[in-house]
C-alpha cells in the first residue's frame, strides 16, 4: 500500500512538472535570453512596441515607482513564478505548516531562468521581508535569477553576494511571520498584473512584462530598433559638432524621417521619432 501511494505521488509530481513545461511552451532559447539581457529594459520596450497589438503606452510596464537595489548587476531576464505573502498575519504559518516545503517544490518544478514575483498583502505597510540571505541563496540554487516584490528585502550585501537581483519597494529589518500564502497564481505588483510563465525584462528603469504572443519576435525587433537609432538619430547627434544650428536641425529632421521610414518598412509603425 505504501509503495502504491508513493507511485501515485511520483506520477502526480510528473504530471505537475509536465503541465508547467506545456504552460511555458514558448520559452525562448537560452542564447536568445542572454542576448535580450545585453540591452536595457527601455531598449526592449522600443522593440516590443513595434510588434505588439497591446497598448504600449499603458500596458506591460510598472505603473508605480520601483527600486532596483542591484543596478550594477545589469538587466535580468526570466519567466515569472509567483507567490503571495502577508508577513503581518500570524495565522498563515499555523494554517499551513508545510507551506514553505510545498512552495519550494513548485519553484523547483518550473524551468528556468525564473523571476520570482512577490505580492505583499500588507501593502502599504511593511512588517517583514520575504527576501534575505537564506531565501535568495535557496532560490538561486533552484534556477531563479532575481525577484520583483512590492514588499521589502533585507541582507542587501548578502543578496548581492548570492548574485540574486531584486526590484523592491524598500529595505526592511525583520521577517515577521512571513511564509508563502498562495503561489502559481496571478499577482499584481507596482500596478501591473503578472501571470506565471510570462517573460519579464527588468533593470534600474523598472520592468516590462511581455505577452506570450510577442515573445518570438521580440529579440529581432529590439535588435532592429537599436540599430535604427544608431544609424539615424544618434549618428546625426554625434556628428553635429562645429556645424551651424540650422544645419544641425536639418540633419536631425532628415534623421528622424529616415528613422520613421525604416521602422514603417519593417513593422508598419514609425516608432518614437
Amino acid at each position: 500500500m505504501k509503495r502504491l501511494r508513493l507511485k501515485k505521488l511520483n506520477m502526480l509530481r510528473s504530471i505537475i512538472v509536465l503541465s508547467k513545461i506545456i504552460k511555458m511552451r514558448n520559452i525562448l532559447s537560452h542564447s536568445d535570453l542572454l542576448e535580450l539581457k545585453r540591452w536595457n529594459t527601455p531598449t526592449i520596450y522600443n522593440g516590443w512596441e513595434q510588434i505588439t497589438r497591446h497598448d504600449a503606452a499603458h500596458e506591460g510596464f510598472n505603473l508605480e515607482p520601483v527600486t532596483d537595489f542591484m543596478p550594477k548587476m545589469g538587466p535580468m531576464v526570466g519567466y515569472a513564478v509567483s507567490v503571495v505573502i502577508e508577513p503581518g498575519n500570524p495565522e498563515h504559518p499555523l494554517r499551513n505548516p508545510l507551506a514553505w516545503e510545498q512552495y519550494r517544490a513548485y519553484i523547483a518544478s518550473v524551468p528556468g531562468p525564473k523571476i520570482v514575483v512577490v505580492q505583499d498583502l500588507d501593502k502599504p505597510n511593511l512588517y517583514g521581508a520575504f527576501w534575505g540571505e537564506v531565501n535568495s541563496n535557496i532560490h538561486r540554487s533552484l534556477g531563479c535569477v532575481g525577484t520583483i516584490t512590492d514588499g521589502g528585502i533585507r541582507d542587501l550585501d548578502e543578496m548581492n553576494n548570492a548574485g540574486f537581483k531584486a526590484l523592491a519597494r524598500r529595505l526592511c529589518v525583520g521577517h515577521a511571520k512571513c511564509c508563502p500564502v498562495r503561489w502559481d497564481c496571478e499577482v499584481e505588483v507596482f500596478g501591473r498584473k503578472i501571470k506565471p510563465g510570462q517573460l519579464i525584462h527588468a533593470d534600474k528603469h523598472g520592468f516590462l512584462v511581455i505577452p506570450e504572443e510577442d515573445q518570438e519576435k521580440l529579440l529581432e525587433a529590439a535588435r532592429f530598433m537599436d540599430s535604427n537609432e544608431c544609424k539615424t538619430m544618434i549618428s546625426a547627434a554625434r556628428n553635429a559638432h562645429g556645424k551651424p544650428a540650422d544645419v544641425v536641425l536639418q540633419e536631425f529632421n532628415a534623421a528622424a524621417a529616415a528613422f520613421g521610414d525604416a521602422a514603417r518598412e519593417k513593422f508598419g509603425n514609425k516608432g518614437e521619432w
